[in-house]
Parts: structure tokens; sequence; C-alpha cells
């Protein structure tokens, strides 16, 4: 069994000593207001400070310089008014007890060029990235002292702000390891070709920097162990590299990551999601660290305490890093001390915070992430306790009753199946999706322990929920599929009805995605894993638009695998049956030409609609009629109105039977209404 203590050891670091082995790294988190990390930054590392952890460092790729672009919402760490911002960081952070440092970079050629200043990409040589689609001008000789001039000053900035340290951006085909790799680096000067030219500008910049800053504050880097990328830096050449920092003398710890960020294949791999093993990349710092003698941090896909526990019992690494793992869970630490290891919620690896798919990249789970300001990650308790009723077991139902439990409230919850889970269990069937009944355990487990009456194969009436008198009822009945609108709907199959396994694959496929999450996707992939031939057909231009792009990858690198095809634009019109197959009609959106397919099977996603029989008849018992009050719902309030004198509690529909969205809205729903209560 793995000794989940030497996680709680601390760690000496130049002039500081960190409490504990357990960090957070700078990641763009989309919360900067303004190019500054304003109240709602400031609240979100303050959270993990007060969970417990031992360094955050904050401003994931925070740019230096004007023709730096903010690309990912960063942080503007090339102007003095950036100061007072860090001041009021630093003693939030440390006033927790952890240790704080910010992430700083020229982002080089990632990026585009219509940013706010509007001024040329520079890059070692002339060159495009894909994923950005921007050319950068190669650097000229005045472009060099300039460009140290920036790291120096913005180093400064970060040190009168009360930070203890920083750390320089050198992955993901930034500026700095721009000039370390082959692929962006063909220059023929003192700054290319051997590793030890294209070394010489990243040198020099740290050089500079600890000239300036001196001896009393930490300097480290974040590298590439492996570029994964033809032609790039492989693992020896990027293990030489590490090697050259770490003898210069000029830092203090090593960040090893992997990959670019130059495609969108390249950025997955940055940002491993469930459809990779538990901490894939842990040898590339493994290697690094018998090679140096500074410590070696590191973080890609460490999502539960055993596998970073291991990472550092066994000399992996110095420090593991559980960013996502934070972002799910802020006080996994100080769980963990506790002994209370159940309570953690654990990632899943969703990716939904990684890949800008909510608003300002919170948790697919944790909708008090990014809002701690109106939402506190611990609820504090009710003056007065309510019976609470809560119809649905899906992430909304279960949510309102966990907010409503930490509360204080008595909970009954009903669910009409055997299982909660709702549309979470049923996603959690598709491959490379299992992880997401990890979000339905943690409610569970959460809702469980906590006392409430959980009344599994129950389908709630009027008179059951009457009969408990309640104060407040949540309900949370989801969704059932919607049918196409043509009449040959009725032979065609909702995607759910496959995933779940009422109705079996058959052998040639289309399936129509129309809502671009995953629901369409995910299906196709598992027909085609079983053997089917499968057109994958969306009105986006490209399936499972609305999931995210990084979530596209593993199911395109799947897809293209099992020979899918793909069609994008058009819209499922019409079916009809010929002999004993089936025909598809397929409608240009933008010539309105019409297609035909034949086939065994039409399969598709159109989203869903309220389910609302019991909704409707309990409105009329209710006090405010399903009513909210919205602006005092978005400040915090209670939302609460009476429209029924003669109504006997608060009703409240959340989630899918409110309104199709996904996970992080259902939950976000109950979350802020449960609150309140």
């Amino acid at each position: 069994m793995t000794d989940t203590n030497a996680l709680l050891k601390p760690l000496k670091l130049r002039h500081i000593t960190l409490r504990n082995r357990v960090f957070s790294t700078g990641h763009a988190s989309h919360l900067a207001e303004d190019g500054m990390p304003g109240e709602t930054y400031r609240l979100y590392h303050g959270e993990k400070a007060k969970g417990g952890l031992g360094l955050t460092i904050f401003g994931g790729s925070s740019s230096v310089a004007p023709d730096s672009p903010l690309a990912f919402s960063q942080i503007d760490m090339g102007a003095d008014r950036v100061v007072p911002h860090l001041e009021k960081m630093a003693e939030t952070v440390k006033g927790h007890g952890a240790a704080i440092m910010v992430q700083i970079t020229h982002m080089g050629r990632r990026g585009g060029w219509r940013g706010a200043n509007g001024l040329p990409l520079i890059s070692p040589s002339y060159s495009r990235e894909i994923a950005h689609r921007s050319f950068a001008k190669e650097m000229e000789d005045f472009d060099f002292a300039r460009v140290r001039g920036d790291f120096v000053a913005a180093a400064m900035r970060a040190k009168r702000g009360g930070l203890d340290g920083i750390e320089v951006m050198m992955a993901a085909h930034q500026l700095l390891d721009s000039f370390l790799s082959p692929v962006t680096n063909r220059r023929t000067d003192a700054y290319g070709g051997s590793l030890e030219n294209r070394a010489r500008f990243p040198i020099e910049v740290l050089s500079a920097i600890r000239d300036g800053v001196g001896d009393d504050f930490v300097v480290g880097i974040r590298i590439s162990g492996d570029e994964m990328q033809k032609g790039g830096m492989g693992v020896a050449e990027c293990l030489e590299a590490c090697q050259l920092f770490a003898q210069s003398g000029l830092i203090d710890f090593l960040s090893v990551y992997q990959a670019t960020g130059d495609t969108q294949p390249d950025l997955a791999r940055m940002l491993p999601d469930m459809t990779w093993p538990s901490a894939p990349f842990l040898h590339l710092a493994s290697g690094v660290k018998a090679a140096v003698d500074i410590p070696v941090f590191h973080a890609s896909g460490i999502r539960d305490i055993a596998t970073a526990a291991r990472a550092v019992s066994e000399g992996h690494v110095d420090l593991v890093a559980m960013t996502r793992g934070h972002i799910a869970d802020p006080h996994i630490v100080a769980k963990l001390r506790a002994g209370r290891e159940e309570d953690i919620r654990q990632c899943v690896g969703a990716n939904y915070c990684a890949d800008f798919g909510g608003p300002a990249g919170m948790c697919i789970q944790n909708a008090a992430t990014g809002r701690e300001a109106l939402l506190p990650h611990v609820l504090p308790r009710a003056e007065i306790t309510k019976r609470v009723v809560v119809i649905g077991g899906g992430p909304a139902g279960l949510e309102a009753a966990r907010a409503s439990l930490q509360r204080g409230h008595a909970v009954t919850l009903f669910e009409a199946t055997e299982q909660v889970g709702g549309q979470l269990k049923l996603a959690a069937r598709v491959p490379q999706r299992e992880s997401l009944a990890g979000i339905v355990r943690w409610l569970e487990g959460q809702v469980r322990r906590g006392g409430a009456d959980v009344r599994t194969s129950t389908v709630a009436t009027l008179a059951d929920v009457e009969a408990l008198s309640p104060d407040a009822v949540f309900v949370a009945t989801g969704g059932t599929p919607i049918a196409p609108d043509f009449e040959g709907a009725s032979l065609c199959t909702p995607a759910w009805d496959v995933i779940s396994g009422a109705v079996e694959a058959a052998q040639n496929v289309l399936v129509y995605d129309e809502t671009g999450l995953m629901t369409a996707i995910g299906c196709a992939d598992m027909m085609a894993r079983r053997g089917a031939e499968v057109e994958l057909a969306s009105a986006d231009r490209t399936a499972g638009e609305e999931a995210g792009a990084l979530l596209h990858v593993a199911y395109f690198q799947s897809l293209y695998k099992h020979n899918a095809i793909f069609t994008p634009n058009v819209r499922l019109t019409d079916a009809f049956r010929e002999g004993n197959k089936l025909i598809a009609v397929l409608t240009n959106l933008y010539t309105g030409a019409e297609e035909e397919r034949e086939v065994d099977q039409i399969v598709y996603d159109i989203g869903t609609a309220p389910t609302l029989a019991l909704y409707d008849r309990l409105r009329a018992a209710s006090r405010n009629l399903g009513e909210v009050d919205r602006d005092a719902l978005l400040s915090g309030q209670t939302p609460e109105v009476a429209r029924n004198l003669a109504g006997t509690f608060d009703l409240y529909r959340i989630g899918d039977a409110l309104v199709a969205r996904n996970a992080h809205a259902a939950i976000y729903d109950a979350a802020r209404i449960a609150r309140t209560l």
C-alpha cells in the first residue's frame, strides 16, 4: 500500500520551505480580468491554499511583453499595474500557509496577431503555428536585448509583488523552447544548430533574471521531457537540455512536461484526459530526476492520491502537481491530512476545465470552482433545519441533495431506476468515457454518508411528496430524447438506446449529430469499435463541436482508425424503408442539395426535452408555482417568490428537467439554489 504520508513531508527550495509535496501548476484558468489577477482569480488560488497545498503557481503563460499575445486570457506581467494585484494574491495565499509563484513567458508564435496591440509575433525562425493559424517573424538582432529586458522586468514585478518566485515557461513551443526545438529553430547563427547554441538565448534570459532578482528568490523552469513530434527533441535530447539548465546554477527546480501545443493532437498529449492511463508521463520526470541534482516537479494526468504519493515516495519526483485535481477539489491536502480520503472529490479527466468548454474553464463536477465569491466550497449550516425532497438522482438531483445535507437539512431523494446517476450513468457506458462514473460515485457517497433517505426504484407521486411535508422540492427528473421532426422518424433510433444496450447496433449505420455534444460521437465510436460501418453526419462543421476540441482528439483517432466516414454541414431531413434497408435523407445546410444513404440503422442525437409530468402536478401545491427570483439567485440571496398563499413548499426545477445542457450546468443549478436554503 502506498504511503500517502510522503505527500505531507516538507521540501526546502532555496530560501523557502514548502509545507508539503503537493502543488498546483501554472495554468490558464480564464479568470483574469483585463489581464489582471483580480478578486475572482485571488479567491480561486486562495481556496487551494486554504485547502492545504504547499505551492500554487498561478498565471499560466503570463506574458512579459506587448508582442506576447494573451491568447488564453492570461495575466499581463508586462506592466507595473499588475504589482498591486500580485501583492493581494501573495497576502491571501501566504496567509493560508502556502507558497506562491507566477509562471512567466513570451508566447512567441503561439497565439494570434489580432490581439489588442496588433503587433507581429516573433519566433527564432519564420514559421506558422497550426493551432493559432498565425505566422511569426524571425527575431532580428535588436529583438534579443528587448525580450531579455522584458523577462527581467516581469521577474522584478513578481518579486516586488511579494511572490516567492517565478517559473519560466520553456514548453509548448512558446518563445524560449522554440529556440530549443529543431522544429522551430532553423537559425544558422550563434543561436541555432547545436543544442548548446539553441539553448544560448534561454540561458541568457535566465542569467539576466537571476542577476535582477538576486539570491533570495526562487527561479525554476517548465520544460518538455519529450516533444513527441517528428523532427523535434526526443527523450535523450530533452534530458540533455534539462541537465544543461540544471548545471547552469541559475535555476532552483525543473518542472517536467511533455509534447507541444502546435496542433490539437499535440495539445491533447500535453493535457491528457480520461482516455489516458493515470500518470502517463511520469517516466519522463523520473528520468530527469535521476540525472540532475536539483528538485524535479511533475504534473500530467495525476488524478488520484495513491498515484501522487507513489510518485514522491518512490523517488520519481520531489513535488507532484494535481492541478486539475485541485480544480475538482481544492481541499485535497486538508482532507488527506484529516484522514478523510473518501471525501476527496477526484478529478475524472473530463478536461472541461482545460478544454475551455465551460465559462472560465471551470470544473464539470464542482460548480464552486471559479465562483468562490458567491458559492463557497463548504456551505455553512443553515440556522433553521428544513425538509428537502429531491426527485431524480442524476447529477442535478444528487448535487441538490448533497448541498442541502451540507446545509444541515433533512433530505429524501426519489430515483425511478435501480441506480442513481441519470445521463452520466449512461455516458459512462461509452468507450473512453468510463471515468465519468466517478462523478456519480462521489456524489452518491456524499449523499448516503450525509444521511439522506435515498429511495431508488421509486417513481415519486404528488402524494409521496406531500406525505413528507417538505419545505423545498427539487425536480431533477431529467429529459427524454427528442425525435426527428419528419414522417419517417419512427424508423430512427435514439443514440441513448444503443448506448444503454436496449437496441443492438446494426452493421451499416448512419449516426446523426445535431447537438454537438458527446452523445452521438461516443455512440458512433462504440459501434465502430464493435465492427459496424459508421458514417457520422453532423449539422455543425464537425461532429461533437460543442464538446470541445481536446475531447475530439481521442474520438477522431479511434473513428479514423475504424474507417468511419465524416459528413459535416448536413441535416437529417427524412427516412423511409426500401426493401430490407433504410434510406436516410441528408440535406446540405449551405446548398439545400439532398443526398440519400442506404443503411441498416439510423441513429440520432437531437437533444432532450424536459420530463415534466410530476413538476406540472407539483406546481399547484407550491408557494412559488415554480418561479425563481433571478436577481436574488444571481446575487446569492434566497430566490423566494410568493405567488400561491395556499402553497406549502418552494418548488425548483433544475438540470435537464429545466433545459437540456450538460452535467456542469445541472450541478450548478442545484448548488446555487441549495446554498440559499
